[in-house]
Order: structure tokens, then C-alpha cells, then sequence
């Protein structure tokens, strides 16, 4: 779990320019709230993850469709962010 703690953190840089403004304007208790909520949603799907990566049908499963079903997943989420922000004016 610390790895993935790490990796998430150490991954984290384009979110620094998101971040830092919100970050700079905030007290230092709403910091610590943000950061306490961001550490345990981030726990939170550190056990999901585990949970459905012991499972061996879903292991499976992602082992043979994870490289395929990821970019897809991501990319859909993506378009529907910039769709319901009103990105395309849509």
C-alpha cells in the first residue's frame, strides 16, 4: 500500500498547477481537511483494488483485458468531463 501511496503522490505533479491555488488560499485547517480526506479516499481505493485484484476471476480478467479497457475507460471519462464542464460548448 505504501508503494501505491508513493506512486500516486510521486505521480501527482500535474495536479500541482490545480492545487496550488487552492491550496494558497486556504486556511491551514481546510489543508489539513483536504489532505486528511484525500488520504483516506485514497485507502479506501487501495482495499478496493486489492479486494477485486484477489479475486481471481477479476484478475484474471484484467490481466487479459487491462491494457485494452484502461485507455478506453480513461478516455471516456475524460470526454464526459469535458462534455458535462461545457468544454465544447455542447
Amino acid at each position: 500500500m505504501l508503494e501505491v501511496v508513493l506512486l500516486t503522490v510521486a505521480k501527482g505533479g500535474d495536479n500541482l498547477g490545480v492545487y496550488a491555488p487552492v491550496f494558497a488560499t486556504a486556511g491551514p485547517g481546510a489543508v489539513s481537511a483536504y489532505a486528511v480526506v484525500f488520504l483516506v479516499l485514497l485507502a479506501g481505493w487501495c482495499c478496493a483494488g486489492r479486494f477485486l485484484a484477489t479475486r481471481p476471476a477479476v484478475a484474471q480478467a484484467f490481466g487479459r483485458w487491462g491494457d485494452l479497457l484502461l485507455p478506453v475507460v480513461l478516455i471516456a471519462i475524460g470526454l464526459f468531463l469535458l462534455v458535462e464542464g461545457g468544454a465544447f460548448g455542447l
